[in-house]
């Protein structure tokens, strides 16, 4: 089951990710994965103000927040997406033209592998990016997947909440 994106005017950060896992189109809820750290650092982070369940996904907008993937036809890790599906680039443009007709003040990427292909680079930093769509700023997260554990700093969120006002 691939999730429909939440998604509408007026948010503060749209979360973007590669693609939804296998666990979260099972579930048919975002970042399902119990161990996955995205709704606990939501909350610690000040963006909503309790750990929410995956299955309350459909709220964030009441809290500025939406969701969406830059791949929407598949399902899984950063490893067992096809690299044709990264390669075709629709996605990307698919992800821009969402941006700039809801126009969130921003866009963050949950980890790495989906800002490399939207922004069209080998290479990305964590943090604010130089790059715009529109009057949405983009931010590179890293990823609250437990196989990113080892790369794990929460003061990127940090950051991204202070920028939206929480």
């Amino acid at each position: 089951m691939i999730l429909t994106d939440v998604l509408e005017t007026g948010l503060k950060v749209v979360f973007c990710g590669s693609a939804v896992g296998k666990v979260s189109a099972q579930r048919g809820a975002y970042y399902a994965h119990p161990g996955n750290q995205f709704w606990g650092v939501l909350h610690r982070v000040g963006l909503t103000p309790r750990r929410l369940r995956p299955e309350e996904y459909p709220t964030l907008p009441t809290y500025g927040i939406g969701l969406t993937d830059i791949i929407k036809s598949v399902s899984g890790s950063d490893s067992e997406i096809p690299a044709e599906e990264l390669a075709s680039g629709s996605g990307g443009m698919d992800l821009r033209a969402k941006v700039q007709r809801f126009q969130p003040l921003a866009l963050a990427f949950n980890g790495k592998k989906a800002a490399k292909v939207f922004l069209g680079t080998p290479n990305v930093d964590y943090g604010r990016q130089p790059d715009r769509v529109g009057a949405s700023e983009i931010f590179v997260l890293p990823s609250t997947s437990g196989a990113a554990r080892g790369f794990w700093d929460e003061s990127c969120w940090e950051e991204l909440a202070q920028f939206v006002g929480r």
